[in-house]
Protein backbone atom coordinates (compact mmCIF):
# COMPACT_ATOMS: atom_id res chain seq x y z
CA UNK A 1 0.00 0.00 0.00
CA UNK A 2 1.34 3.43 -0.92
CA UNK A 3 1.94 5.70 2.07
CA UNK A 4 1.24 9.27 0.98
CA UNK A 5 3.46 10.54 3.80
CA UNK A 6 6.51 8.61 2.60
CA UNK A 7 8.49 10.71 0.07
CA UNK A 8 10.63 7.68 -0.81
CA UNK A 9 7.74 5.85 -2.44
CA UNK A 10 8.91 5.23 -6.05
CA UNK A 11 5.41 5.66 -7.50
CA UNK A 12 5.04 9.22 -6.22
CA UNK A 13 5.87 12.46 -8.01
CA UNK A 14 6.60 15.47 -5.82
CA UNK A 15 6.60 19.08 -7.06
CA UNK A 16 9.90 20.16 -5.51
CA UNK A 17 10.43 23.37 -7.51
CA UNK A 18 8.81 25.90 -9.78
CA UNK A 19 10.27 26.02 -13.28
CA UNK A 20 11.68 29.51 -12.83
CA UNK A 21 13.63 28.45 -9.74
CA UNK A 22 16.02 26.32 -11.84
CA UNK A 23 18.84 27.73 -13.96
CA UNK A 24 21.94 26.66 -15.88
CA UNK A 25 24.20 28.84 -13.74
CA UNK A 26 23.64 27.79 -10.12
CA UNK A 27 22.29 24.57 -8.55
CA UNK A 28 19.68 24.75 -5.80
CA UNK A 29 18.98 22.52 -2.81
CA UNK A 30 15.55 21.17 -1.84
CA UNK A 31 14.35 18.50 0.58
CA UNK A 32 12.16 15.49 -0.02
CA UNK A 33 11.45 14.35 3.49
CA UNK A 34 14.89 13.86 5.03
CA UNK A 35 16.45 13.36 1.59
CA UNK A 36 18.44 16.36 0.31
CA UNK A 37 18.20 16.88 -3.47
CA UNK A 38 20.16 19.13 -5.82
CA UNK A 39 18.40 20.58 -8.88
CA UNK A 40 19.70 22.42 -11.93
CA UNK A 41 19.37 22.67 -15.71
CA UNK A 42 21.87 21.03 -18.03
CA UNK A 43 23.32 22.51 -21.23
CA UNK A 44 20.07 21.76 -23.12
CA UNK A 45 17.93 23.38 -20.41
CA UNK A 46 16.61 20.03 -19.14
CA UNK A 47 15.91 19.86 -15.41
CA UNK A 48 18.13 17.39 -13.53
CA UNK A 49 17.99 16.05 -9.97
CA UNK A 50 20.55 14.11 -7.92
CA UNK A 51 21.00 13.31 -4.27
CA UNK A 52 22.64 16.37 -2.77
CA UNK A 53 25.66 14.45 -1.50
CA UNK A 54 28.91 13.78 -3.28
CA UNK A 55 29.76 10.06 -2.81
CA UNK A 56 33.43 10.99 -2.24
CA UNK A 57 33.29 13.05 0.98
CA UNK A 58 29.52 13.57 1.28
CA UNK A 59 29.81 17.29 0.53
CA UNK A 60 26.60 18.92 -0.78
CA UNK A 61 26.69 19.04 -4.58
CA UNK A 62 24.50 22.15 -4.39
CA UNK A 63 27.59 24.00 -3.12
CA UNK A 64 29.40 23.12 -6.35
CA UNK A 65 28.92 24.51 -9.84
CA UNK A 66 27.37 23.69 -13.21
CA UNK A 67 29.92 23.19 -15.96
CA UNK A 68 29.54 24.29 -19.57
CA UNK A 69 28.77 20.67 -20.43
CA UNK A 70 25.71 20.83 -18.17
CA UNK A 71 27.21 18.39 -15.64
CA UNK A 72 27.50 19.25 -11.98
CA UNK A 73 30.86 19.51 -10.25
CA UNK A 74 31.41 19.06 -6.53
CA UNK A 75 32.97 22.13 -4.96
CA UNK A 76 35.13 20.09 -2.57
CA UNK A 77 37.41 17.97 -4.79
CA UNK A 78 35.96 18.66 -8.24
CA UNK A 79 34.32 15.33 -8.93
CA UNK A 80 31.90 15.73 -11.85
CA UNK A 81 28.61 13.88 -12.33
CA UNK A 82 26.17 13.39 -15.20
CA UNK A 83 22.71 14.67 -14.28
CA UNK A 84 20.73 12.08 -16.24
CA UNK A 85 22.31 9.00 -14.63
CA UNK A 86 24.38 10.25 -11.69
CA UNK A 87 27.47 8.53 -13.16
CA UNK A 88 30.88 9.88 -12.20
CA UNK A 89 32.39 11.44 -15.33
CA UNK A 90 35.55 13.14 -14.20
CA UNK A 91 38.03 13.27 -11.33
CA UNK A 92 40.74 15.96 -11.50
CA UNK A 93 44.11 14.42 -12.48
CA UNK A 94 42.45 11.07 -13.13
CA UNK A 95 41.08 11.00 -16.68
CA UNK A 96 40.63 7.30 -17.38
CA UNK A 97 36.99 6.44 -16.90
CA UNK A 98 37.97 2.78 -16.53
CA UNK A 99 39.49 3.65 -13.16
CA UNK A 100 36.32 5.22 -11.80
CA UNK A 101 34.83 2.86 -9.20
CA UNK A 102 31.19 2.10 -10.15
CA UNK A 103 30.26 2.65 -6.51
CA UNK A 104 31.11 6.33 -6.91
CA UNK A 105 27.91 7.64 -8.41
CA UNK A 106 25.26 10.02 -7.19
CA UNK A 107 21.69 8.79 -6.79
CA UNK A 108 19.60 10.09 -9.71
CA UNK A 109 15.92 10.98 -9.57
CA UNK A 110 13.42 10.85 -12.42
CA UNK A 111 12.41 14.39 -13.41
CA UNK A 112 9.26 15.62 -15.13
CA UNK A 113 8.61 19.28 -15.88
CA UNK A 114 5.14 20.48 -16.82
CA UNK A 115 2.64 23.15 -15.86
CA UNK A 116 5.35 25.35 -14.35
CA UNK A 117 6.44 22.71 -11.81
CA UNK A 118 9.48 20.45 -11.65
CA UNK A 119 8.51 17.10 -10.16
CA UNK A 120 10.81 14.26 -9.13
CA UNK A 121 10.39 10.59 -8.31
CA UNK A 122 12.82 8.30 -6.50
CA UNK A 123 12.29 5.74 -9.27
CA UNK A 124 14.50 6.83 -12.22
CA UNK A 125 12.33 4.76 -14.58
CA UNK A 126 9.02 6.21 -13.42
CA UNK A 127 6.48 7.31 -16.03
CA UNK A 128 5.86 11.06 -16.11
CA UNK A 129 2.71 12.03 -14.19
CA UNK A 130 -0.42 13.41 -15.79
CA UNK A 131 -1.05 17.10 -15.38
CA UNK A 132 -3.54 18.12 -12.72
CA UNK A 133 -4.43 21.13 -14.87
CA UNK A 134 -3.46 22.03 -18.44
CA UNK A 135 -4.27 25.73 -17.94
CA UNK A 136 -1.30 28.11 -17.92
CA UNK A 137 -0.78 29.42 -14.37
CA UNK A 138 1.54 32.45 -14.61
CA UNK A 139 1.60 33.45 -10.93
CA UNK A 140 3.60 31.50 -8.38
CA UNK A 141 5.50 31.39 -5.12
CA UNK A 142 7.35 29.19 -2.62
CA UNK A 143 6.99 29.12 1.17
CA UNK A 144 8.40 27.12 4.07
CA UNK A 145 5.98 26.37 6.90
CA UNK A 146 6.87 24.99 10.33
CA UNK A 147 4.04 22.50 10.03
CA UNK A 148 4.10 18.79 9.13
CA UNK A 149 2.73 17.82 5.74
CA UNK A 150 -0.38 16.08 7.12
CA UNK A 151 -1.18 18.99 9.44
CA UNK A 152 -0.91 21.43 6.54
CA UNK A 153 -3.55 19.48 4.62
CA UNK A 154 -5.78 19.15 7.69
CA UNK A 155 -5.64 22.90 8.26
CA UNK A 156 -6.43 23.52 4.59
CA UNK A 157 -9.57 21.39 5.01
CA UNK A 158 -10.69 22.62 8.45
CA UNK A 159 -9.79 26.33 8.27
CA UNK A 160 -8.03 27.50 5.07
CA UNK A 161 -7.39 30.95 6.59
CA UNK A 162 -4.66 29.42 8.78
CA UNK A 163 -2.47 28.49 5.80
CA UNK A 164 -3.68 30.44 2.73
CA UNK A 165 -5.07 33.87 1.89
CA UNK A 166 -7.15 34.93 -1.11
CA UNK A 167 -7.46 38.66 -1.62
CA UNK A 168 -10.84 39.96 -0.48
CA UNK A 169 -12.15 36.54 0.60
CA UNK A 170 -13.43 35.46 4.02
CA UNK A 171 -13.60 31.70 4.52
CA UNK A 172 -16.69 30.62 6.45
CA UNK A 173 -17.13 27.44 8.52
CA UNK A 174 -20.01 26.39 6.27
CA UNK A 175 -19.56 23.74 3.60
CA UNK A 176 -21.30 23.56 0.25
CA UNK A 177 -20.29 19.89 0.01
CA UNK A 178 -18.73 17.46 2.47
CA UNK A 179 -15.37 15.88 1.72
CA UNK A 180 -15.90 13.05 -0.75
CA UNK A 181 -14.16 11.05 -3.44
CA UNK A 182 -14.47 12.13 -7.06
CA UNK A 183 -12.41 10.42 -9.76
CA UNK A 184 -9.77 9.30 -7.28
CA UNK A 185 -9.43 12.75 -5.65
CA UNK A 186 -10.51 14.09 -2.27
CA UNK A 187 -12.97 16.88 -3.10
CA UNK A 188 -14.83 19.42 -0.98
CA UNK A 189 -16.36 22.87 -1.43
CA UNK A 190 -16.49 25.64 1.17
CA UNK A 191 -18.84 28.61 1.21
CA UNK A 192 -17.09 31.99 1.28
CA UNK A 193 -17.95 35.67 1.56
CA UNK A 194 -16.37 38.86 0.36
CA UNK A 195 -14.29 40.39 3.12
CA UNK A 196 -15.12 43.79 4.59
CA UNK A 197 -17.30 45.32 7.29
CA UNK A 198 -20.75 43.83 7.80
CA UNK A 199 -23.68 45.78 9.20
CA UNK A 200 -25.65 45.39 11.35
CA UNK A 201 -24.56 41.75 11.98
CA UNK A 202 -21.35 39.88 11.08
CA UNK A 203 -23.29 36.92 9.65
CA UNK A 204 -25.43 36.80 6.54
CA UNK A 205 -27.16 33.81 4.96
CA UNK A 206 -25.85 34.54 1.46
CA UNK A 207 -22.59 33.07 0.20
CA UNK A 208 -21.63 34.78 -3.06
CA UNK A 209 -18.38 32.83 -3.44
CA UNK A 210 -17.23 29.24 -2.97
CA UNK A 211 -13.86 27.50 -2.88
CA UNK A 212 -13.52 24.00 -4.33
CA UNK A 213 -10.52 21.95 -3.18
CA UNK A 214 -9.51 18.75 -5.01
CA UNK A 215 -6.56 16.87 -3.50
CA UNK A 216 -4.35 14.04 -4.72
CA UNK A 217 -4.61 11.42 -1.95
CA UNK A 218 -0.94 10.42 -2.05
CA UNK A 219 1.08 13.67 -2.30
CA UNK A 220 -1.53 16.18 -1.16
CA UNK A 221 -1.09 18.29 -4.31
CA UNK A 222 -4.34 20.26 -4.54
CA UNK A 223 -6.27 22.29 -7.07
CA UNK A 224 -8.21 25.23 -5.62
CA UNK A 225 -10.93 26.88 -7.70
CA UNK A 226 -12.70 30.03 -6.49
CA UNK A 227 -16.13 30.50 -8.10
CA UNK A 228 -18.93 33.05 -7.86
CA UNK A 229 -22.59 32.29 -7.17
CA UNK A 230 -23.16 31.50 -10.86
CA UNK A 231 -20.23 29.02 -10.73
CA UNK A 232 -18.07 31.23 -12.93
CA UNK A 233 -14.39 30.66 -12.22
CA UNK A 234 -12.61 33.60 -10.60
CA UNK A 235 -9.27 32.09 -9.56
CA UNK A 236 -7.49 28.76 -10.04
CA UNK A 237 -4.53 27.68 -7.91
CA UNK A 238 -2.35 24.56 -7.76
CA UNK A 239 -0.87 24.11 -4.27
CA UNK A 240 1.94 21.55 -3.99
CA UNK A 241 3.01 20.75 -0.39
CA UNK A 242 6.14 18.63 -0.01
CA UNK A 243 7.33 17.16 3.31
CA UNK A 244 10.80 18.41 4.25
CA UNK A 245 13.13 17.78 7.16
CA UNK A 246 12.40 18.61 10.80
CA UNK A 247 8.64 18.75 10.36
CA UNK A 248 8.73 21.54 7.79
CA UNK A 249 6.48 21.58 4.72
CA UNK A 250 7.68 23.28 1.55
CA UNK A 251 4.69 24.72 -0.30
CA UNK A 252 4.89 25.77 -3.93
CA UNK A 253 1.96 27.18 -5.81
CA UNK A 254 0.88 28.51 -9.16
CA UNK A 255 -2.24 30.56 -9.90
CA UNK A 256 -4.27 32.21 -12.61
CA UNK A 257 -6.97 34.86 -12.37
CA UNK A 258 -9.88 34.47 -14.75
CA UNK A 259 -9.71 37.37 -17.25
CA UNK A 260 -13.47 37.92 -17.03
CA UNK A 261 -14.75 38.50 -13.49
CA UNK A 262 -18.17 40.05 -13.00
CA UNK A 263 -18.74 42.41 -10.07
CA UNK A 264 -16.60 44.98 -8.31
CA UNK A 265 -15.31 42.64 -5.60
CA UNK A 266 -14.36 40.00 -8.15
CA UNK A 267 -12.47 42.56 -10.21
CA UNK A 268 -10.60 43.69 -7.08
CA UNK A 269 -9.00 40.23 -6.92
CA UNK A 270 -6.57 41.58 -9.51
CA UNK A 271 -5.63 44.67 -7.48
CA UNK A 272 -2.48 43.13 -6.03
CA UNK A 273 -1.48 39.56 -5.24
CA UNK A 274 -4.69 37.47 -5.41
CA UNK A 275 -3.25 34.45 -3.56
CA UNK A 276 -0.57 33.74 -0.97
CA UNK A 277 0.57 31.13 1.53
CA UNK A 278 0.58 32.41 5.10
CA UNK A 279 4.22 33.10 6.08
CA UNK A 280 3.57 31.64 9.53
CA UNK A 281 0.84 29.57 11.14
CA UNK A 282 -1.01 30.96 14.15
CA UNK A 283 -0.14 28.26 16.68
CA UNK A 284 -2.75 29.37 19.21
CA UNK A 285 -5.53 29.24 16.61
CA UNK A 286 -4.29 25.90 15.28
CA UNK A 287 -4.23 24.37 18.76
CA UNK A 288 -7.90 25.11 19.42
CA UNK A 289 -9.07 24.31 15.89
CA UNK A 290 -11.54 21.44 16.13
CA UNK A 291 -11.12 18.83 13.38
CA UNK A 292 -14.15 18.91 11.13
CA UNK A 293 -13.54 18.04 7.49
CA UNK A 294 -10.22 16.37 8.30
CA UNK A 295 -11.97 13.82 10.54
CA UNK A 296 -12.96 11.90 7.42
CA UNK A 297 -9.88 12.69 5.31
CA UNK A 298 -7.58 9.89 6.44
CA UNK A 299 -10.15 7.13 6.04
CA UNK A 300 -11.09 8.36 2.56
CA UNK A 301 -7.45 8.72 1.60
CA UNK A 302 -6.52 5.23 2.71
CA UNK A 303 -9.56 3.75 0.96
CA UNK A 304 -8.61 5.40 -2.35
CA UNK A 305 -4.97 4.30 -2.07
CA UNK A 306 -5.88 0.71 -1.14
CA UNK A 307 -8.25 0.39 -4.09
CA UNK A 308 -5.64 1.95 -6.37
CA UNK A 309 -3.02 -0.56 -5.18
CA UNK A 310 -5.44 -3.46 -5.66
CA UNK A 311 -6.20 -2.29 -9.20
CA UNK A 312 -2.48 -2.11 -10.01
CA UNK A 313 -1.95 -5.66 -8.72
CA UNK A 314 -4.78 -6.95 -10.88
CA UNK A 315 -3.35 -5.36 -14.02
CA UNK A 316 0.25 -6.39 -13.32
CA UNK A 317 0.98 -9.43 -15.53
CA UNK A 318 3.82 -10.45 -13.22
CA UNK A 319 1.47 -11.16 -10.30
Amino acid sequence: MVDYRDPDQPALWWAVARSEELSQTKPINVDLGNQPVVLWRDAQGTARALEDRCPHRRAPLSLGCILGSGMIQCGYHGWTFDGATGHLKDIPNLKSQQKFPPLYRAVAFAVAEAGGFVRISSNPEATAPQLVSSIDLPLGGTSQLSLPHTEFLNALYDDPSLVIAIRGIRFTPYLATELMEQNGLLVMERNCQWAGPRWPAPFVPEFPVSLRIATQPDTGESELVLRDAAYNELLRVIVAPVPAGRGVTQVRWRARLSPSRAGMMARLLGAGAPFSIRPAVDGAALRVLRPSVSVHAEALRQDILERRSAALLQTDPGD
